[in-house]
C-alpha cells in the first residue's frame, strides 16, 4: 500500500489491520514468478532488485521491507479486498530472457522494462493490460514484428519500443491509440511506409529514426506534434508544402539521412514554432524562395541543409531570420559570392538579432572576395568555415580558411563558366 495520507486513532488501527492482511491477486503473483523464471539465472545478480523477489512472502504486503524492491506499486483494491499491482518497473540490470507468454495484470498502469536484454518476441498478451498508460520496452533485444494487439491499449499515453531488433511494418491500427502523447520506435529494423497518424490528435513526440522505412513523407500529421524525427531511413520523393503547413506547434523537424528530392519548401521557414530544422544528407536540389515579403518573426534557431545537391546562390532570406544562429550549407553546389548580409549578421548584427555563431559554407563553389566584415572576426568568436570552395584567395592566417584547401581553378571552371 502507498502511505500517502496520515491517519491516527482507531482509523489507524483499522488501516494497519487491513494492511497486515493485504494479499496480491494469485494470477499476478504467477506472472511475477514466470517473469523471474524465464530469465537467464546469471543475469539476476545479487545487487539487482529482481534478486529480492521472495515468493514465500506476499509482494504487496512487503513493499517497505528488503523484499520486492523493484518499483512496485500496489494501491488498487478490488471488491474482495485483494490488492493489485498498478506499477512495475525493473531496474536496468541487464536481465536476459523472454517475457512470459501470459500477462494477467489487469490493474497495471505502468510497465517499464527498459534498458535490459529481454529477448524473443513481444507477447500478444500485453494487450490484456487494458489500463496501461505507459509501456516502455526500449533498449532490449526484442525481435519479430510489433504486435498489432497493442492497438487495443487505448489508454496508452507513452509507448517506447526503441532500440530493439523489431522487424516488419508499423501496425496501421495504431491509429486507434488516440491518447498517445509520445511514440518512440527508433533504432529498429522496421520497413514499409509511415502509416497515417492523423487520428492521434494528442501526439506530441514522434521518433521513427534509424529504421528502413520507405515511401514519401506522409501527407498529413496530427497538428499537436512538437517534434518529428525520421532520420536515417530511406524515405524519398519531394516534401509537399501542404503536409507541413498545419504543423503550427512543431518545434523540431529532423529528416536527415534519407532520399528526399526536389525543393526544400519555404513553408518550413514560416512555421511559427519551429526552432530546429535538419534536412542534411538528402538529395534536395534547391531551396524555395519566398514569393512575398519574408516574415521576420521566424523563431528558427538552427538550420542544417548540408550534404545535399542544392544549387544556385546562397538564399538571402536566411540572413534575415532574427533568431537563426546556426546555419550549415556545407557540401552542396552553391555558387556566387557570399552575400554581405551573411557577414554582417555574423559580425555586426542589428539590435535584437542573433548573430551567426555557426556559419558553415565549405564544400561549395563560392567565389569572389571574402566580405571585409568577416576579416574582423576573432578566432573563437564564431564557428565559420569556408574551405573547399573557389575563393581565389583565402589565406590560412584567417581561421575560417583553415582545415582544408580551396578547389582547383580547373574544377571550379568545369562546374560553372561564370567562375573566374
Amino acid at each position: 500500500m502507498n502511505p500517502l495520507i496520515t491517519v491516527t486513532g482507531p482509523l489507524l488501527l483499522l488501516l494497519l489491520a487491513f494492511v497486515a492482511q493485504s494479499t496480491t491477486h494469485w494470477e499476478e503473483k504467477q506472472v511475477l514468478k514466470q517473469l523471474k523464471n524465464n530469465l537467464v539465472p546469471e543475469s539476476i545478480t545479487a545487487s539487482s532488485c529482481l534478486s529480492t523477489w521472495d515468493f514465500s512472502l506476499d509482494p504487496c504486503d512487503n513493499l517497505f521491507t528488503d523484499k520486492f524492491t523493484c518499483g512496485f506499486r500496489c494501491d488498487a483494491v478490488d471488491v474482495s479486498g485483494t490488492t493489485h499491482l498498478t506499477q512495475l518497473t525493473l531496474d536496468p540490470a541487464g536481465y536476459t530472457g523472454p517475457l512470459p507468454a501470459t500477462w494477467n495484470l489487469p490493474y497495471l498502469e505502468t510497465l517499464d522494462l527498459s534498458n535490459n536484454h529481454f529477448t524473443g518476441q513481444i507477447p500478444d498478451s500485453l494487450s490484456n493490460l487494458t489500463r496501461l498508460t505507459q509501456l516502455a520496452l526500449s533498449k532490449n533485444s526484442f525481435t519479430g514484428p510489433i504486435p498489432s494487439s497493442i492497438a487495443s491499449l487505448v489508454n496508452l499515453q507513452h509507448l517506447s519500443l526503441d532500440n530493439n531488433n523489431l522487424q516488419g511494418t508499423i501496425p496501421v491500427n495504431f491509429k486507434a491509440l488516440t491518447n498517445l502523447k509520445r511514440l518512440e520506435m527508433h533504432s529498429n529494423n522496421l520497413n514499409g511506409v509511415v502509416p497515417d497518424f492523423t487520428s492521434l490528435q494528442n501526439l506530441l513526440y514522434l521518433d521513427l529514426s534509424f529504421n528502413s522505412l520507405t515511401g514519401p513523407f506522409p501527407s498529413t500529421f496530427p497538428k499537436s506534434l512538437l517534434q518529428i524525427s525520421m532520420r536515417n531511413n530511406t524515405l524519398n520523393a519531394a516534401l509537399e508544402s501542404e503536409a507541413l503547413r498545419n504543423l503550427t506547434y512543431l518545434q523540431v523537424l529532423d529528416l536527415s539521412s534519407n532520399n528526399f528530392t526536389g525543393s526544400v519548401p519555404f513553408v518550413l521557414f514560416e512555421l511559427p514554432s519551429l526552432q530546429q530544422l535538419t534536412l542534411s544528407y538528402n538529395e534536395f536540389s534547391n531551396i524555395e524562395t519566398p514569393s512575398h515579403a519574408f516574415d521576420t518573426r521566424s523563431g528558427v534557431i538552427a538550420v542544417d541543409l548540408s550534404n545535399n545537391e542544392l544549387r544556385g546562390f546562397l538564399p538571402l532570406f536566411l540572413s534575415l531570420m532574427p533568431k537563426l544562429s546556426s546555419l550549415s550549407l556545407e557540401n552542396n553546389k552553391f555558387v556566387g559570392m557570399i552575400p554581405t548580409q551573411y557577414a554582417l549578421k555574423t559580425v555586426f548584427p542589428e539590435p535584437g538579432v542573433a548573430p551567426f555563431e555557426r556559419l558553415l559554407l565549405g564544400g561549395n563553389y563560392l567565389f569572389g572576395g571574402i566580405p571585409s566584415a568577416l576579416m574582423a572576426l576573432e578566432p573563437g568568436s564564431a564557428n565559420v568555415r569556408l574551405v573547399d570552395n573557389c575563393f581565389y584567395r583565402c589565406p590560412v592566417s584567417f581561421f575560417f580558411c583553415q582545415g582544408g584547401e580551396q578547389k582547383s581553378s580547373q574544377e571550379c571552371k568545369r562546374f560553372s563558366h561564370f567562375i573566374p
